[in-house]
């Protein structure tokens, strides 16, 4: 039986998620044992050579940016770097599913920001549904409790880098290859994380440490190159949702490699910031059906 493209959109958009929940679990595992910087100074170079090839492949460097974009990039790997220290900082002093959850509410602050520094409209719904995710968000990070991790607090700071980084992606071009942006993304990430791995002592990697960053690197690359594929097959407004999925495999993925299982608290929690997120991308897409035509995306 041939499958439909949203079928399609939706087997991708969960295998994008599974591959970037992997490459979690496996970052996590090295916590204690690998420094950080060492670890994305490492996963770095060899993700940069990967996107490198890929880029040349596509003729991603022979394209010109302008300087309007040129400075849509640089905010946005301000946004990638910040928001990768953040981020597997927090993962390496939190369970993986309670990081998964915080991260979840991507969409709730992107909407957000754009209904009060861009000005974009954004109805009562969306608004209400926001501020229920942000009470989900309240509850897994739950402030003032005795199970308060400040690391909950990098994870928050993490939601709001990658949204910077994502609104600058929104200023880009469509002349502007995608490829591109991501190998100087890459790089700036391999060179910030390189210099300060400098400044600190490395550890003696044993084979099992170089297989755990090779897979990384490759899942992480898996993941975006699923991810561009997602929006190219099927409507967002049906694959988009699918990217909560990536709750269920830290979930999984948390109880089989580490043993840890959220509270009752934290579960209640990322069930509302999915049912919110749910909720805003699918007003999101019908607003935008009904406001302009889908558009046509092109392979660049």
């Amino acid at each position: 039986m041939k499958l439909s493209d949203n079928m399609i959109g939706a087997a991708l958009m969960v295998a994008s998620m599974a591959a970037y929940t992997v490459n979690d679990t496996l970052m996590k595992t090295l916590a204690g044992t690998v420094p950080l910087f060492q670890v994305i100074f490492l996963r770095g170079v060899l993700t940069t050579a990967a996107v490198a090839v890929i880029a040349w492949r596509m003729g991603a460097f022979s394209k010109r940016v302008s300087r309007r974009d040129s400075g849509a990039i640089a905010l946005r790997v301000i946004g990638e770097v910040a928001g990768t220290y953040f981020f597997l900082t927090a993962l390496y002093h939190m369970p993986l599913a309670n990081v998964t959850a915080i991260l979840q509410s991507l969409p709730l602050a992107i909407t957000l920001v754009a209904a009060l520094v861009l000005r974009e409209p954004v109805g009562w719904k969306r608004i209400t549904a926001v501020l229920a995710g942000f009470i989900g968000i309240l509850m897994i990070v739950r402030p003032g409790a005795e199970g308060f991790n400040i690391y909950a607090l990098y994870g928050l700071a993490a939601v709001g880098c990658i949204t910077l980084r994502d609104l600058a992606t929104r200023r880009l071009s469509r002349e502007t290859s995608s490829m591109l942006v991501t190998f100087a993304t890459s790089v700036t990430v391999m060179t910030v994380f390189g210099i300060a791995s400098a400044t600190g002592e490395w550890a003696t990697l044993t084979g099992a440490d170089w297989l755990t960053i090779v897979c990384a690197a490759i899942l992480i690359v898996g993941g975006y190159l699923t991810s561009i594929m997602v929006v190219r097959v099927g409507e967002i407004s049906f694959t988009a949702p699918f990217r909560y999925t990536a709750i269920l495999w830290a979930l999984l993925l948390g109880w089989l490699v580490f043993g840890d299982w959220p509270a009752p608290m934290v579960l209640v929690g990322a069930g509302i910031v999915v049912a919110s997120g749910i909720f805003t991308l699918y007003r999101e897409a019908r607003l935008g059906r009904q406001k302009r035509p889908a558009p046509v995306l092109r392979p660049r």
